[in-house]
């Protein structure tokens, strides 16, 4: 998801990812590979710690019957990214192209299923997750200054819009700023780890008071779920072994190395909430950050951590918003009835149309949050069906693959071929199972919209595929 991954390497990324049927208005940058060994693992840890891992962790912690099993998932979390990675590290490897996900689904099964998964990333997907990304930062400015009962939503709208217009513009983080906010959110994170092992709480009542859960699939399913966002971004990161100075062959150290190091930071710092509120005070958190500070520091550790988060949340949305629109703008290139989307304007320098659609409909989905559950759980709801859906398809693509075109030179091989795969198709099935029979009414509206999508391509099959 979502998600969707956060940091000032999404641009570029983006930039790969879009379809490889441009025009010269944008131009694809073509650089020799250039990245160290320790280069690619500092940018894919960056790419998948994100704002999520302020917010997901009570989620999780709701789902958990004992801190065993709310450890636990996390580290389940990291073995399923790993195994999911070393599969698209094959296929990125195999078959590069600017295209991504895109481009695998579309040769190992044609370009209607592709249009398909075009058509989940704006309505679904990338929009469901800049949705996620506003709710997450509302949630934390609603503790700095609460304005209701719908102030998360209030804040999420706003944020989300103004962002946008910024794209609009044509304004974009530099760099260095982009860098700055990353910097931060990796302060916040070093602070919470700090304060929650080494500082007492002020309130010792709040530790170590445990839900009363039952241990069930349904429960530790929906657990999963939610960790598995807050580790997505691995996807993404495989796309850099073309760029590796010592070849694509070293992917597999980069990427074992990597997730562990992305699952100890998330252990370490779930045990630091953990130590301070107690898996009932995570469970009944809308901010874990801001209430462990509050717990130890006080109203100053509050401000603190609220504002350093917010813009963490700021950072990831600012960069959600900027590789959708152009995956928007792919689509339209690619797509004739969609060909309003694939108008770039050269003096904003900017897909201005795929933003505004973009934002019309993250904007529509924060209001749907609204008035559902809780904003943020209603659109990890949405979007965890179609996600786990088309990463199932990706992986069985792989062996698809390997059956359709065994002579394709593929300088990364996946380990234990067929294990690996299989393990990856098989999480994924049970994942998309659990997001369609645990979640709420959300990931209804999103199977829907994906059934639309489906409808819309037989019905204007003729002018949907005209592009060639």
């Amino acid at each position: 998801m979502q998600e969707n991954s956060t940091n000032s390497l999404n641009g570029s990324i983006a930039n790969r990812n879009l379809s490889s049927e441009q025009n010269e208005t944008y131009p694809l940058e073509v650089s020799k590979p250039a990245l160290r060994l320790i280069d690619a693992i500092v940018l894919i840890i960056g790419i998948v710690i994100g704002a999520g891992i302020f917010r997901t962790p009570s989620v999780v912690a709701a789902n958990s019957p004992n801190w065993f099993w709310f450890v636990g998932v996390w580290v389940m979390g990291g073995l399923v990214s790993l195994i999911g990675a070393l599969c698209y590290s094959e296929l990125s490897s195999a078959f590069p192209s600017a295209g991504g996900d895109y481009h695998f689904l579309k040769t190992a099964f044609g370009k209607g299923f592709s249009f398909l998964f075009a058509w989940a990333r704006i309505m679904v997907i990338q929009t469901g997750s800049i949705a996620l990304l506003a709710y997450i930062a509302g949630d934390y400015m609603s503790q700095l200054f609460s304005l209701g009962e719908y102030s998360a939503s209030f804040y999420a709208i706003v944020v989300m819009a103004i962002l946008t217009l910024i794209n609009i513009l044509g304004i974009q983080f530099g760099t260095g700023l982009q860098k700055l906010l990353t910097a931060l959110q990796f302060i916040g994170i070093f602070i919470i780890i700090a304060v929650g092992f080494f500082v007492e709480p002020n309130t010792p009542a709040a530790v170590s008071q445990e839900p009363m859960l039952s241990s069930s699939f349904s429960t530790l399913s929906l657990a999963l779920i939610f960790v598995l966002l807050t580790f997505g971004g691995w996807n993404e990161a495989a796309y850099i072994s073309s760029e590796l100075k010592t070849g694509s062959k070293n992917m597999a150290f980069v990427l074992v190395i990597s997730i562990l190091i992305i699952t100890l930071a998330y252990v370490l710092i779930n045990m630091a909430f953990l130590n301070v509120l107690g898996l009932q005070g995570m469970a009944a958190s809308d901010a874990v950050g801001v209430d462990m500070m509050r717990t130890t520091l006080g109203e100053k550790g509050v401000v603190l951590i609220g504002t350093l988060v917010s813009l963490s949340a700021l950072t990831s949305l600012n960069t959600t918003i900027f590789t959708g629109a152009r995956s928007n703008y792919a689509l339209g290139k690619d797509f004739s009835l969609f060909s309003f989307l694939g108008k770039w304007n050269g003096q904003k320098s900017a897909p201005v149309n795929s933003l505004i659609l973009q934002g019309i409909i993250a904007t529509l989905l924060i209001i749907f949050g609204a008035f559902t559950r809780n904003g943020f759980e209603s659109m990890v709801d949405f979007t965890a069906p179609v996600f786990w859906f088309f990463f199932l398809c990706t992986g069985i693509g792989l062996i698809v693959l390997r059956v359709k075109m065994p002579d394709t030179p593929r300088p990364f091989k996946v380990p234990l071929y067929p294990i690996t795969p299989v393990l990856f198709i098989g999480f994924c099935a049970y994942l998309l199972y659990s997001s369609l029979s645990y979640t709420g009414k959300g990931a209804l509206l999103g199977v829907v919209l994906l059934l639309i999508g489906l409808v819309f391509y037989l019905l204007f099959k003729n002018k949907v595929s005209k592009k060639k």
